[in-house]
């Protein structure tokens, strides 16, 4: 029996993840108790399922319909991670048996809280019950029967903790104390040095720790060790690993969990019969000229350990064998097997070593999983999950692991200190990725939860547009890490003549609060993403590829050129151009992200250009000249055509600007001789998402990228900064996109300097947004030019009464779908950024692509 007594009544803890079984005989007071004690929404009790049932909380013909809705709520919740309260009798051994492997099942600690009131007060409580005034007393008789038989063998049923409240006063001065689980350490943030298995090697030991900035155990910024356990075995002074990692543990400067080889060790110090095998007969030797009362600290040392701690807010996970997310934070003779000795296939390898289930390869959890066990050449992250045991017993080296910022510091062994069974080979560069992608990362309604926007949701039917385009179409999905948002135009304009105009996009962003606007140029093209590597080993590394040098695709992920050798080609002039303007050194990377127009617009939309825009451009030209000779002749004989001609005239002027617009941005091209390229943004470089670098930075780095290119390719983004209360500074800009409009050009594109605002306020860091909640603004307005919008709305589009029929567009849904992209497409950058897998980044990517599909008016 627990439970701490104090002045006032008994205080019983009852940990926060956990299945809480009241015990009591009908009227003992168990509802009125769970309902002091736990929340409204943590209890199920059994009368209340009976009424869902049946209607009646008392008709007991309905008990086993209502039990099983009790099991499937109760297991509902225990998945999810919710402490749970079963209020019903369970006086019988077979009720409660139901309960424990419920828990079991869940990996849940199944706690017993029993109300053993005397039989005459549960009698009269339920004489004052109407629903219960007639049952007979010889069913409360059996209630306590059953439960006093009972009380002795709860424990050894499988409870984990059993609470014994004797009597009425016992049952109301009782206090509920909630208690964290141990492994549960989310409230400790870091930073953490993570450190492999050691086993034995207490010289390198000291020279990682040196190398992390420890000194004598303690890091003077703060920093926390954490051990993966296998401390011990193998290596050459196993006492002294102990004796280092036990005095950091016991000083706060480390935490550990445990490997098998302490578990072996930790058994065989209490006298256990275990085989001296894997290196145990080399620790219980050196352990030999070592005092007794060290021998005993090192048993409870062991004897403490928990299997795994879950850290930084559930971000990070740590154990000695691995562990998948269904056994984050749980508690479990199961959970504590599978992070000691991990799982097997059940199968030998030619070496006699069991074959080692490839979880990894399958995980799709959200905190990342840090682990040893199993020894591997080098540290590699794979869905989202990293293994440290780089053999440094075996020769090979002992790593650690900074988090969070997942960085490697590792030392060599200064020998070959035990012979591995199985040799450690170095795996070939860009390693085995395991499964990437799966269809389940995808497959139906998904929520995809961002850090910019919050929760955005992908319907089923969109996703299933999404895979049919992603499947057929797209370019390999390694080298696709981002795909651009739609952009939603300005609002209407009722300026005579215009359907767009600056003044709104201006006063749009006044009213956001946003002081300060970027004016950029409108390439009539096609959007472009270029993902360029430095070389082919860079993008072997990072993106797992042999063969690229990196991708250019389209904004629905398609390749822009039938044939490799073209995509190379612009790859090899933007990465010449990068390392002349010395920007790989300055941005400390060997990769880079670009935001891109490629032109001309009819290098990748010719096929809509013959069939949509051609077309009608060869009916006018065909059936104007002929129909406006034919009213001129009729009128020159003095047939009153006056009205009819003016408005055939003003039509063929109409379709012969359409025409001329269209025409504008068609040229031939060769190869790559016509082809030009516009970068505007850089998106993200390796450690980095660059997407809210202020766009003035941001032009800045392309103008010197642009400059450097000696080979024609690379085309500048002409550009213009407004002040948004500034009158004059306003009708500057307006002015400039007039002009730029009047010459032949497709308008401008408005966005805050800032980049990335919320509210009006610019975020550059996720530390400086403290969690700001609000809106975000608009990432960028575009304004169409008015000859433009003739290739959008149709050739007669300028007519006063098509204007008034169109000024009613609806833009509320475009601007949602742009805004909820463009989070998508943050949050891809941050995940790609942040060497998250593949899979992590490809949700928020296929998500873009679903919300495409999203009906709405495709001339917005």
């Amino acid at each position: 029996m627990t439970g701490t007594q104090q002045k006032h009544g008994r205080t019983l803890p009852v940990t926060d993840l956990s299945l809480v079984v009241l015990i009591g005989a009908s009227g003992s007071g168990k509802s009125t108790f769970a309902r002091r004690h736990f929340k409204p929404t943590e209890i199920i009790s059994s009368d209340f399922c009976r009424g869902l049932v049946s209607d009646d909380e008392n008709d007991q013909s309905a008990t086993k319909d209502a039990f099983d809705v009790l099991h499937y709520i109760a297991g509902k919740r225990l998945a999810a991670g919710r402490r749970t309260v079963v209020d019903a009798t369970s006086v019988q051994s077979e009720s409660r048996k139901q309960l424990i492997e419920l828990a079991r099942e869940h990996d849940v600690l199944p706690i017993a809280i029993v109300l053993d009131v005397p039989e005459e007060v549960c009698a009269e409580r339920n004489a004052t019950r109407t629903d219960r005034a007639d049952m007979p007393r010889r069913v409360i008789q059996r209630h306590t029967r059953e439960l006093r038989r009972s009380l002795r063998h709860l424990e050894r049923e499988g409870f984990r903790k059993v609470h014994i409240l004797r009597g009425v006063e016992d049952i109301e001065h009782a206090t509920i104390v909630t208690e964290k689980r141990f492994n549960d350490l989310t409230h400790l943030t870091g930073p953490f040095d993570i450190v492999g298995d050691i086993h034995g090697c207490a010289s390198e030991l000291e020279s990682l720790l040196g190398k992390l900035g420890y000194v004598d155990g303690s890091h003077p910024e703060g920093r926390t060790a954490v051990f993966v356990g296998d401390l011990v075995d193998r290596g050459p002074d196993s006492p002294g690993v102990l004796r280092r990692v036990m005095s950091m543990v016991g000083s706060g400067d480390a935490l550990c969990v445990p490997g098998n080889h302490e578990n072996k060790y930790g058994r065989y110090l209490k006298g256990r019969n275990v085989q001296h095998t894997h290196g145990l007969a080399e620790t219980v030797a050196q352990m030999e000229g070592e005092s007794e009362e060290f021998k005993k600290e090192v048993r409870e040392f062991i004897d403490g350990l928990v299997s795994h701690y879950v850290l930084d807010g559930g971000r990070l996970v740590v154990c000695h064998a691995g562990l998948p997310e269904k056994y984050h934070g749980r508690t479990s003779g199961r959970v504590r097997s599978h992070a000691l000795y991990g799982d097997t296939t059940g199968e030998t390898d030619e070496f006699g070593l069991p074959v080692r289930y490839p979880w990894a390869e399958d995980y799709r959890g959200r905190a990342a999983v840090v682990y040893g066990h199993t020894p591997v050449p080098t540290a590699t992250w794979l869905n989202n999950t990293i293994c440290l045991d780089t053999g440094a017993v075996f020769g090979g080296r002992l790593t650690a692991l900074r988090w969070p910022e997942r960085e490697l510091v590792d030392v060599p062994a200064e020998q070959v200190w035990y012979e591995p069974a199985r040799p450690l080979v170095t795996e070939a560069p860009g390693g085995h990725e395991g499964r990437p992608l799966d269809l389940a990362d995808v497959h139906g309604r998904r929520v995809v939860e961002t850090r910019h926007a919050g929760r955005v949701s992908v319907r089923e039917e969109n996703a299933a547009a999404a895979l049919e385009v992603m499947s057929r179409f797209a370019i390999d999905p390694r080298l696709l890490p981002y795909l651009p948002p739609t952009m939603a135009p300005t609002a209407t304009s009722h300026i005579e003549g215009y359907l767009e105009h600056p003044a709104e996009a201006f006063a749009q962003y006044k009213e956001d609060g946003v002081a300060r606007v970027v004016c950029e140029e409108k390439h009539m093209g096609s959007r472009a993403v270029a993902l360029v590597c430095r070389d082919a080993d860079a993008a072997r590394e990072r993106f797992g590829v042999d063969g690229p040098t990196g991708s250019l695709y389209t904004r629905t992920g398609r390749p822009f050129f039938d044939d490799e050798a073209r995509t190379e080609l612009v790859l090899g002039r933007i990465r010449e151009a990068m390392t002349a303007a010395g920007l790989w050194a300055e941005l400390d990377t060997d990769w880079v992200l670009l935001d891109a127009e490629l032109m001309p617009w009819s290098l990748k939309a010719s096929g809509l250009l013959r069939t949509q825009y051609a077309a009608v451009g060869a009916a006018s030209g065909a059936v104007f000249p002929g129909a406006l000779a034919a009213l001129e002749g009729a009128a020159a004989r003095g047939v009153d055509v006056g009205d009819l001609l003016g408005e055939q005239r003003e039509r063929a002027a109409d379709a012969a600007a359409f025409t001329e617009a269209y025409r504008r941005y068609c040229w031939p091209t060769e190869g790559l001789d016509g082809v030009r390229l516009a970068p505007f943004q850089i998106l993200a470089v390796r450690g980095r998402s660059l997407a809210a670098l202020p766009h003035d930075e941001q032009l800045a780095l392309i103008d010197r990228l642009v400059e450097f290119d000696v080979s024609g390719l690379l085309q500048t983004t002409r550009r213009l900064f407004v002040d948004t209360g500034d009158e004059a500074s306003v009708r500057a800009g307006i002015d400039w996109w007039l002009e730029m409009t009047g010459r032949g050009g497709e308008g401008m594109v408005v966005k805050p300097v800032g980049a990335v605002v919320r509210w009006g306020r610019p975020r550059y860091s996720e530390a400086e947004s403290g969690g700001e909640k609000g809106r975000l603004v608009q990432p960028g307005i575009k304004c169409r030019g008015r000859e433009y919008l003739r290739i959008i709305y149709g050739p007669e589009y300028t007519r006063p009464e098509n204007l008034a029929r169109l000024r009613g567009r609806f833009l509320n849904h475009k601007r949602s779908l742009a805004l909820r992209e463009y989070a998508l497409g943050l949050e891809a950058l941050d995940r790609l950024a942040e060497g998250e897998p593949l899979w992590r980044v490809h949700e928020a990517v296929f998500g873009v692509l679903a919300l495409e599909s999203e009906p709405v008016d495709p001339r917005l």
